[in-house]
């Protein structure tokens, strides 16, 4: 198109000369001007064309960037989406299979099994394994911490974590020599459980034992009823990777 606008300003000069065979020199200085004028022009929207050029192709490589970017993200969702997915059958296969390891103790109502997330929590009322304000372990528990014991050593990939929980009624005066709190009583009921299921087998490393005394109710501590449920030692299974990342020192 420019080339042919040139030619076209080229020409018209050459028919100025052939028309009047010759001009004068302002005459042709103006016509020379006024080409060169609209040459100019010319270059210079051909040199923005140029640059439009450029900056659609650099939109297109940037789409392109975009367009690889987000595959590569869907990719990787869709990766994590399998592995949750496989996480998720494989925690309710675990569930299901330590349900069935404690059915009887379940439907004795001597224990409780809950599933949250990628965590299994056995329930244990106090009065099955201790007595009041004590800590030591009570033979018609033993039996039953066994078997919560042998259903527990085959997850390995799970740290086995025992916390201890009391109601809100303070250590009587007899006992305070030994238990100054609630917090000391059921740290040291946490810990005789940690030792019982080390006793039968199972690896030490893998457990951890604390207390939470009065602190993390589950029901109102106003009523009987309450304070005994809220009288409980809980046994969680929970993933190894996840207490590594809560325990590793922070750069």
């Amino acid at each position: 198109m420019n080339g042919r606008r040139l030619h076209a300003a080229g020409a018209a000069l050459a028919g100025a000369f052939t028309l009047c065979g010759c001009v004068s020199q302002g005459t042709y200085d103006k016509l020379e001007a006024d080409k060169n004028q609209e040459i100019s022009a010319l270059q210079k929207q051909r040199g923005g064309l140029q640059e439009q050029v450029q900056g659609l192709q650099s939109q297109k490589s940037s789409l392109e960037q975009q367009q690889a970017d987000l595959s590569r993200q869907i990719a990787a969702l869709e990766q994590q989406k399998t592995q949750l997915l496989a996480a998720s059958q494989q925690n309710q296969s675990q569930y299901d299979q330590l349900v069935r390891n404690l059915t009887e103790e379940v439907k004795k109502g001597e224990l409780q099994v809950r599933q949250y997330k990628d965590m299994l929590t056995v329930d244990v009322a106090e009065q099955l394994f201790f007595d009041s304000g004590r800590a030591d372990l009570k033979d018609t528990g033993k039996a039953v911490l066994k078997k919560v014991g042998e259903a527990l050593k085959g997850y390995e990939d799970k740290v086995i974590r025992v916390v201890g929980h009391t109601d809100n009624i303070p250590i009587t005066k007899g006992l305070q020599k030994r238990f100054a709190s609630n917090w000391e009583l059921s740290v040291a009921r946490a810990t005789t459980v940690v030792r019982f299921l080390q006793d039968v087998g199972v690896p030490p490393e893998r457990m951890i034992a604390s207390g939470r005394a009065e602190y993390q109710p589950i029901s109102d501590n106003d009523t009987p009823e309450g304070r005994q449920k809220n009288r409980r030692t809980e046994i969680t299974l929970v993933d190894r990777n996840a207490v590594t990342e809560a325990t590793a020192p922070r750069p």
